[in-house]
Order: structure tokens, then C-alpha cells, then sequence
């Protein structure tokens, strides 16, 4: 049996070996051709030679002495594999020499020059051989670390895998969003070649009905703003309109061809390049009919209301905050398709009404009416048209009464035909434009007005989302009177 001096002078010689941590150990890349005793080593154990060695002189280091209980003589020969792989073959002249008493060292000298001409591959071929025959456990210790370095290997493909899908992905999604940006900017440059064609087709036709609805003003200036402002409402009309008329001949086109057709979203179409070459034949527009005078377009003979005033606010969040706390019924969900009208009578007690609404994240039609007929209570009514059928019913727009091109308006119309259509249909009172229907960017501000009372009746607040084809609004709005 070894003694206790023995055992450690083992342990040092085996301390100066080159044995890496156990993390370290980690199968050696295959570069080229491999030598005879990798092949078999990778065939049997699934280590190159070296790693192998490695780990067997990791797992004697660990567990001889405590698990592995190994002779004497086992012990030196083991040893002298060791020296035999490191320094190759014995020679006493490079060594130091030994004490007088040290037995342990001149048996370890003696088993190593026992060896021979064995080449360091063969040394560590024999010293993992000999511990696979003397310890039962070194097959299981082998078996574990292979399976963790694949499975480190496994992880670190995987990784690499996931790192470049990431890649890729963050590519398609630069790429998606450059082409998106130059996608957008072509649509907003052919956005606004057709609406300023439209606007230069239209300009005198809209002018000359402005100058109608605001004749002689004794101010000038005051004049020619109403005048520009009424321009620039009915031109903004007309232009939406227009787009929606040629997306429906268009979507008719292609169903009739048997091909599908891309949904549209608020009107926009992703052909308005093809649109603009139709711009010479359909875009002309009569802001009257021949046969029309000023009397037809505000209802028959009746008073001519005064303008409204319109302006805007940035406190759209704190303004949605207060409707929130006032009253749940003044936030309406609008749908996709649907126009809400709020029907507000005129009050005893006032003289002017005002006006405030917002929505989140989209745009909205908005336009006033005025209906001519003595209120019959003073409560505040909200209608939800379902559909264009339901709206064109209720306010019986002729489509053939189509003076300045806005009796099919997929806003539902600037207010001339309806209102000519309500002139001429003595079961329904008559109706006066106070503020046309476009679309006001409201999810970005407030809007606000008020308007004089021209008599009595009720206010038509149109909030209209017939427009979109998808998109729900959520309004906000609050009416109330003043003396």
C-alpha cells in the first residue's frame, strides 16, 4: 500500500501537468486530416486524443483516493504514462538527481524508463486504456462530459441560428420600412399633383358660388376670407370625392375582370398614379345647374344664416380628460361606414351655439346643418346612420341633384345637393348649410365653433365616417348654447 508521503508525491507530480479547468475541456475543432489515434478516440470515446487525455487526468485528479482506490504499482505506472506523454522518452540526464531515501522516485524513474521508444500519442492512448480498465466509473465521468459539450454545442448553434434569423429580420424590416417611406412619399407627391390639378380645374367654378354665398359683404377683407375659406372647404371636398368615385368604377372594373381588389383605407387608394391621367375627363365639375338660382340653394326663399366660426385648440388631451368626467353619452364610437348626427334645437333661453369635438388616432368628417322647423323639445338626440342607404334616406338626397359634384360626396356631401333635395320636398323641412362636410384632422387638436341663431329650428352636428371602408372613430364632443 502507498503511504500518506507517497500519495502526495504523486499528486504533486501530477499538479505540474498541464490539465486545463473543467470548464475548459471542450472538443478540439477538426482541421485537416486526423492522425490514426483521434480517429479511434473520436470512434470510441468522441474526443480527439488530447481532449480525452485531458479529461482523464481530470477525473484522476478528482477522484483517486475517493472513489478510485488504486495499488501501487498502478499508481507509478499511471504516473509514468504521464511523464512519458509530456517529456517523451526516460533520459536521466535532463532530470535531477534523487535522494538517498526516496524509493518513491526511483520506482516512478524506474516505470518510466520501463517504457521506451512510446511515443507521447501512445503514452496517452495506454494511461486512458489503463484508467478504463482500473476504474468502472471513468466510462460514465466520459459519457457525462460529452454529452454536456454537445449539448454547449447544441446551445451555441442555436444561438448563432437565432443571432442570424435576428439579423435578418432586423434587414426585411429596414428594407419593408425604407420601401414604405418611399412608398408613402410617391403617394403624397401623387396626392398632391391630383389635388392641385383638381383645385386649378375648379378654382373659378368654386369661386364664383363663393361670391354667391357672400355677396356685398361692407367689409372687404372679412369678405374675401369667407370667400377663400369656402373655396378651400369645397375644393378639399371635392378632391376626396373625386378619389372615391374613381376607386368604386375602379373596383367594379376589376370585379367585373375577376381579379381582387386591394381594400382601401379612408378613401386613399394605392393607384392614384393610374387615377391622375383621368383628371381631363372626369374631374370638371358645375359649382351650379342652369336652372338653379339663390333661392333653390338656401331652402326655398328663407334667411341666409350668418358664417360660423371655426378654430382650433391644442389641449386635446385635457378636453378629452373633462368628457370623460362630464358624461359617458358624449363619447360615441363611430363606425366604420356610419355617420352620427346630434340634433340640437334651438333653446329660448340662447342665442348662439358652440361646438367642440376630438377622436383618437383618426381624422372625421364634420359639417352643421340647420333644419327650418320650430323645435318641439329641447333635448339633445344623437342618430346613427348604419349605412349610406340609411343616410341617403333620411336627409332624401336625390343623386341626380348633383350641383358642385357633391351629391354622391363620400363624405356625405358638401350640403348643397341635400339641400336642394330638402327644397324640394315639401314632407321635410327645409335645411341650410351652415358649415359644409369635410374631413378635420381632430385627433390632432380640438376643434371648436359657435354659430348665431338665424331663427328657430335644430342644429345638425354631422359627425361623418362613411368615408372609411375599415376604421372606427371614437368622438369626443360637448354642444352647448349662450346667450
Amino acid at each position: 500500500m502507498a503511504t500518506n508521503g507517497e500519495s502526495s508525491h504523486l499528486d504533486s507530480q501530477l499538479d505540474r501537468l498541464s490539465i486545463g479547468s473543467e470548464e475548459s475541456i471542450t472538443r478540439s475543432h477538426i482541421d485537416g486530416e486526423l492522425s490514426k489515434e483521434d480517429e479511434e478516440a473520436l470512434e470510441k470515446w468522441g474526443f480527439q486524443l488530447k481532449d480525452l487525455y485531458r479529461l482523464a487526468l481530470r477525473f484522476y485528479k478528482e477522484k483517486e483516493g475517493k472513489a478510485v482506490q488504486l495499488s501501487y504499482e498502478a499508481k507509478c505506472g499511471l504516473v509514468a504514462l504521464t511523464c512519458q506523454a509530456r517529456h517523451g522518452r526516460y533520459n536521466p540526464g535532463t532530470l535531477p538527481p534523487l535522494g538517498v531515501l526516496d524509493v518513491i522516485g526511483r520506482d516512478r524513474r524506474l516505470a518510466w524508463q520501463q517504457l521506451g521508444t512510446m511515443s507521447p500519442e501512445e503514452a496517452m492512448c495506454n494511461f486512458v486504456e489503463r484508467l478504463d480498465n482500473l476504474c468502472p466509473s471513468f466510462a460514465p465521468f466520459i459519457e457525462a462530459h460529452k454529452r454536456d459539450v454537445e449539448e454547449k454545442e447544441r446551445l451555441a448553434r442555436e444561438e448563432e441560428e437565432r443571432q442570424r434569423e435576428e439579423d435578418e429580420r432586423r434587414r426585411l424590416e429596414e428594407a419593408a420600412r425604407q420601401q414604405e417611406e418611399e412608398e408613402r412619399a410617391k403617394q403624397e407627391l401623387q396626392r398632391r399633383q391630383i389635388q392641385e390639378a383638381l383645385n386649378q380645374q375648379t378654382f373659378h367654378q368654386f369661386k364664383a358660388y363663393a361670391e354667391q354665398q357672400y355677396p356685398g359683404n361692407p367689409e372687404q377683407l372679412c369678405r374675401d376670407l369667407q370667400q377663400a375659406v369656402l373655396v378651400r372647404q369645397l375644393q378639399e371636398q371635392h378632391y376626396h370625392q373625386y378619389m372615391q368615385q374613381l376607386y368604386i368604377q375602379q373596383q367594379q372594373q376589376q370585379q367585373q375582370q375577376g381579379r381582387a381588389v386591394p381594400g382601401a383605407m379612408d378613401g386613399d387608394t394605392d393607384e392614384q398614379a393610374r387615377l391622375l391621367q383621368h383628371l381631363g375627363s372626369n374631374g370638371t365639375l358645375s359649382p351650379r345647374g342652369e336652372d338653379s338660382d339663390d333661392e333653390d340653394e338656401n331652402g326655398g326663399g328663407l334667411p341666409t344664416p350668418s358664417a360660423a366660426s371655426m378654430w382650433t385648440r391644442k389641449d386635446i388631451r385635457e378636453f378629452k380628460e373633462a368628457i370623460r368626467r362630464e358624461s359617458g353619452d358624449a363619447i360615441i364610437k363611430v363606425g366604420h361606414g356610419e355617420t352620427v348626427t346630434v340634433r340640437v334645437p334651438t333653446h329660448e333661453d340662447g342665442t348662439c351655439l358652440f361646438w367642440e369635438f376630438a377622436t383618437d388616432n383618426y381624422d372625421i368628417g364634420f359639417g352643421v346643418y340647420f333644419e327650418w322647423a320650430k323645435p318641439t323639445t329641447s333635448q339633445v338626440s344623437v342618430h346613427i346612420a348604419e349605412s349610406e342607404e340609411e343616410d341617403e334616406e333620411e336627409f332624401d338626397d336625390d343623386e341626380d341633384n348633383d350641383d358642385l359634384g357633391l351629391g354622391e360626396d363620400v363624405e356625405r356631401g358638401g350640403g348643397v345637393a341635400s339641400l336642394r333635395a330638402a327644397a324640394t320636398d315639401t314632407s321635410r323641412p327645409p335645411l341650410s348649410v351652415i358649415v359644409p362636410v369635410f374631413r378635420r384632422e381632430c385627433q390632432l387638436e380640438v376643434y371648436a365653433g359657435s354659430h348665431v341663431y338665424p331663427g328657430q329650428g335644430v342644429y345638425l352636428l354631422k359627425f361623418d365616417n362613411s368615408y372609411s371602408l375599415w376604421r372606427s372613430k371614437t368622438l369626443y364632443y360637448r354642444v352647448y348654447y349662450t346667450r
